[in-house]
């Protein structure tokens, strides 16, 4: 035998012996005489009838858990109130197993850890088992975190005294999540006249920053980054981000910044959440702008569309809004789809003039670019929920969202430990 057999061989003699000592441990007595009745939910007694066993996946090869069960003549239901104590009411998988089944269903797709699990414990698991297990503890994290909200907004957000935080940053971000059909019946897609393939799901990071390179490049904190994502309204989602925010120090912060996309719902979320910060337009989004509509403007000729982008890529960098503007609003055409995009160009760039003062930001070592959401999105989102032939329910997709973020966060062991207690 070669060594990893012997390994393999050592670690399923181990399991078996785990197997018989839980087994042994999980062999509950019958009750005493006085204890051989219990409420029934339709408020008759349900009576003892006898110890019965059944089978328990557990981290060690499956043992036999044997307990009272209790059954009401009225009702004509059973009950194993020992199930509620051990955490295994109606489900197959002890709490050491459904921990498993959360975090490797967080990461992957769900036939991934299936095999994940069989091959590093040696858990034989379906795939749709990891998934329902995954999603059902995404569902309570979700739950978790709304209750989280919930008891910091009736609380009004008490103030930490700690030391002051010198730069924290938030950025929000959207993109669309795969889903099945019925997900988006009446839902107008992005074309004119077809249907939604997806529904928005939105993400939030919260980082600090304390350093810059020698050119004067804001560098993020290492290990800062924390994450809030949900396929929810936009109002909810605000909330989920503010108290992220104020967990993280909002309150003693000394300089206060959020970047997004200069789209009006997020800067009407800014204003009801982070009055006073310093709002930043993504330089990179901005500049993609430029180049739709240098696109538009001359398709077809990609000379004149660099030559175009090359002098108003020129005036937005510098923050030169006031020469940007006017220069796209003296532009002429006759084709109406054409002119009114021309229109909403104009404004998205005249509305956001002071979020887009770059080199006044760069002199603050502030970041001007949203690349940490951006470099999120694709981890958190589009790494676990876009992947090719994948298609949500937008319950289970929130939820593996949740689950995810929570990981990433580091706070699973919290929610883990808390969970029961609740």
């Amino acid at each position: 035998m070669d060594r990893e057999a012997v390994e393999t061989a050592v670690r399923l003699a181990l399991h078996r012996a785990g197997a018989a000592a839980l087994t042994e441990l999980l062999q509950f007595p019958a009750p005493a005489g006085d204890q051989r009745q219990m409420l029934c939910r339709c408020g008759q007694s349900a009576r003892y009838r006898g110890l019965r066993s059944r089978p328990l996946l557990t981290a060690p090869v499956p043992p036999e858990v044997s307990r009272p069960y209790y059954l009401c003549p009225h009702f004509h239901t059973g009950q194993f109130p020992a199930d509620v104590k051990l955490d295994i009411e109606d489900t197959e998988f002890s709490p050491g197993v459904r921990r498993m089944q959360a975090v490797v269903g967080q990461g992957i797709p769900f036939e991934h850890d299936r095999r994940q699990m069989e091959v590093l414990a040696g858990l034989e698991v379906n795939a749709k088992s990891v998934e329902g297990i995954a999603e059902a503890v995404g569902e309570d994290i979700a739950r978790w975190e709304v209750a989280e909200i919930g008891r910091a907004v009736q609380l009004d957000l008490p103030v930490v005294l700690a030391e002051p935080v010198p730069v924290l940053c938030v950025e929000m971000d959207g993109t669309g999540v795969p889903v099945v059909k019925k997900e988006t019946l009446g839902r107008k897609g992005r074309q004119e006249g077809e249907p939604a393939h997806t529904r928005a799901a939105k993400l939030g990071c919260v980082f600090t920053q304390t350093r810059w390179d020698e050119k004067g490049y804001a560098i993020r904190d290492p290990a800062s980054t924390t994450y809030v994502g949900a396929i929810e309204a936009i109002e909810e989602f605000g909330k989920q981000l503010y108290v992220k925010a104020w967990k993280r120090g909002w309150s003693r912060v000394q300089k206060k910044v959020v970047l997004g996309d200069g789209a009006e719902r997020a800067w009407n979320l800014v204003q009801q959440h982070f009055p006073g910060a310093i709002q930043i337009v993504d330089l990179a989004r901005a500049r993609q702008h430029l180049w739709d509509q240098a696109r538009k403007l001359h398709p077809n000729d990609e000379a004149t569309q660099k030559r175009w982008i090359r002098v108003q890529k020129n005036r937005l960098d510098k923050g030169k809004i006031e020469k940007l503007v006017p220069e796209l609003r003296v532009i002429r055409t006759c084709n109406p789809e054409l002119a009114e995009e021309l229109r909403k160009q104009t404004e998205y760039f005249q509305t956001n003039a002071e979020r887009m003062g770059y080199p006044r930001f760069r002199d603050q070592h502030l970041f001007v670019g949203s690349g940490v959401i951006e470099a999120g999105g694709k981890s958190v989102i589009g790494a676990r929920l876009k992947r090719s032939g994948m298609f949500w329910a937008v319950r289970g997709a929130h939820a593996i969202l949740a689950l995810h973020c929570c990981q990433l966060d580091g706070r699973f062991e919290d929610y883990w430990e808390t969970r029961r207690v609740a």
